[in-house]
């Protein structure tokens, strides 16, 4: 669902997820290049509509944050990584994310088997 967002609410969603929760002014604070106070208002109430975020209030402000869906949120993303940067190849990818770390834990290594194992079996 991420990946069919309009770039502006895939933006605001990224800034939620990552800040855990935030008001408006906050939000629009973090964009890049950020539209009007209004503008960011109506894309948090599109979010909310589409099930993307909640809100809480505190103090008379709309506090915003993520709906939890890690797992679908994180498949989504990297779907679309891998699409981008890696031509479709999930291997290409997880070569380029080993290579971003100079050592593994035992448990991480065994993971990564596993996950090999796994994909050679389908």
């Amino acid at each position: 669902m991420i990946g069919s967002l309009p770039r502006r609410e895939r933006e605001i969603f990224e800034i939620l997820v990552t800040a855990g929760e935030a008001t408006a002014a906050d939000v629009r604070k973090a964009m890049a290049d950020p539209p009007s106070h209004s503008a960011v208002r109506t894309m948090l109430t599109r979010l909310e509509a589409k099930g993307m975020i909640s809100h809480r209030t505190v103090d008379q402000a709309y506090v915003y944050r993520s709906v939890p869906q890690a797992a679908k949120v994180r498949e989504t993303a990297l779907q679309q990584l891998v699409k981008t940067f890696f031509d479709g190849s999930a291997a290409s990818a997880a070569t380029a994310l080993l290579g971003l770390t100079r050592t593994l834990k035992p448990d991480e290594v065994d993971a990564l088997q596993r996950a090999i194992d796994e994909a050679k079996e389908r």
